[in-house]
């Protein structure tokens, strides 16, 4: 490990917005703070929102400075990356953001029932190909497990620069009967607010690469099972 990424590990681990647990910590059995991010690490009541795979943070840290009145939590396994983030987050003394480090199968061991308001999905890795399609962050595996701790209806952002995901979420979408927001194929074709204008390291790579970013915004019904239409044709 280089120096300046064992600096940025050592700087990571003494942030109070940031909680880094164990494996063993997690694995079947639940973090001391599940369903307590308000009461314990923002001190307030506020809406609770998650970016999941937060990357450097750039997203998580620009919700935060447009929407003072909710609480973000930016949610990645790469700690070098999410320094910058957290990092960020305390130079502008943000008191509306944490970081989790900590990969996205173990989710539901950091929050409880109706604790989360709003997802964020920003450049996930798109697992190209039918046979990864479970690892997608908008598969129905994720999706139940995001039932167990997002509010009924809650909303859910998918912004990418992979084609094959954005049509796999519509899908996923459209065979489950979720209600779509907005569904863009071309973001940047069309007038869009301050909320979508923020911009990733990635995305910025995509857009000088003069990639197209897609975006999708749906509401997850938690009375809903969400299933895969291609799994179960198989089995009928």
């Amino acid at each position: 490990m280089g120096k300046n990424k064992l600096a940025r590990w050592t700087e990571l681990g003494s942030y109070d917005n940031v909680i880094q647990p164990e494996i063993g910590d997690v694995t079947g059995k639940d973090h001391p703070i599940k369903g307590r991010w308000n009461r314990e690490l923002f001190k307030n009541k506020n809406p609770i929102v998650l970016e999941l795979g937060c990357g450097k943070g750039e997203y998580t840290v620009g919700l935060a400075n447009n929407f003072r009145h909710k609480n973000f939590i930016g949610i990645d396994i790469k700690g070098a990356r999410m320094w910058r983030g957290a990092k960020t987050a305390n130079e502008q003394k943000l008191p509306n953001v944490a970081f989790l480090r900590t990969r996205i199968e173990f989710i539901n061991s950091f929050f409880s029932e109706d604790e989360v308001d709003e997802i964020w999905i920003t450049f996930p890795d798109p697992h190209p190909g039918g046979r990864n399609s479970n690892k997608r962050l908008t598969s129905p595996w994720f999706l139940n497990s995001y039932r167990l701790f997002l509010k009924d209806k809650g909303i859910i952002h998918l912004k990418t620069d992979n084609k094959e995901l954005y049509e796999f979420t519509g899908k996923v979408l459209s065979y489950n009967s979720l209600e779509t927001i907005r569904s863009m194929n071309d973001l940047y074709a069309e007038k869009i607010d301050r909320i979508l204008s923020i911009r990733t390291h990635y995305e910025k790579i995509f857009l000088d690469e003069g990639l197209k970013i897609n975006y999708l915004s749906f509401r997850l019904d938690k009375k809903k099972i969400i299933e895969n239409a291609s799994v179960k044709a198989k089995s009928e």
